[in-house]
């Protein structure tokens, strides 16, 4: 076998692996839905970082259509190489020098501060557009986490309304990692509510982003509405 031949062959076991992820993703995302009773709609966002291009080109191949970064500086890349159209998700922390960057996405889930919301609404104004955002909430109040608390939404929410180049889509929070079950529903709950808070400030706030590779089923079952899945696609990641 030729070394072209080869690294084909090796490319296409890697998207057939990937393409299998994803049905069984769906498939426990599809039957945590219908266990929650939400009744709502779920976009499986595909997390690549530390992930090559060729992860995101596997994904695309199996249907999806939302990828996931955590970092402006390796999603430029990969959106430049991937050939596919696709929407392009900001999941990680943002540096207020980067949200002329940050804009660019689809959705930035992790709004954090007065400071970034003012950071971003003004390098989407330069760019004559409007940044779709989610508010990234600390429900948990673990201190390695960004994000506002649950009491500080309602006061934040209404200083939004000042950023007329933003619009505010909804929440977006990550669970303690390994924690109980009970915990993980707390969090998720306490979320939803922030969503809610969200919305009776006049937001659109129909996004919830919550749940990854170890309690995505538990996040589903209490309303989330993205999913954001890396290791279970992709396996450990690569650096």
């Amino acid at each position: 076998m030729t070394a072209s031949a080869s690294t084909s062959s090796a490319s296409s076991a890697y998207a057939h692996a990937v393409a299998a992820r994803v049905r069984d993703a769906r498939d426990r995302i599809a039957a945590a839905r219908d266990r929650g009773g939400h009744g709502q709609d779920v976009t499986l966002v595909a997390v690549t970082k530390t992930h090559g291009v060729e992860a995101v080109r596997a994904v695309a191949a199996a249907g999806v259509t939302d990828v996931g970064e955590n970092r402006v500086q390796e999603a430029e890349p990969k959106r430049a190489e991937c050939g596919v159209p696709l929407r392009w998700h900001l999941i990680g922390h943002v540096q207020r020098n980067k949200a002329a960057s940050a804009v660019q996405f689809d959705l930035v889930h992790s709004l954090d501060s007065d400071r970034l919301a003012t950071a971003l609404n003004r390098a989407a104004a330069d760019a004559g557009k409007q940044c779709e955002v989610l508010v990234q909430v600390n429900v948990s109040g673990e201190q390695s986490k960004y994000g506002v608390a649950a009491a500080e939404v309602a006061a934040l929410a209404e200083r939004l309304h000042e950023c007329s180049s933003l619009k505010v889509r909804g929440i977006m929070t990550m669970a303690p990692f390994d924690a109980e079950e009970a915990l993980l529903r707390q969090v998720f709950a306490d979320a939803r509510a922030c969503a809610h808070t969200l919305r009776a400030a006049g937001h659109d706030a129909s996004v919830l982003s919550m749940g990854m590779s170890g309690d995505f089923e538990i996040a589903v079952e209490e309303g989330a509405t993205h999913v954001r899945l890396g290791t279970m696609l992709f396996g450990e990641r690569a650096g």
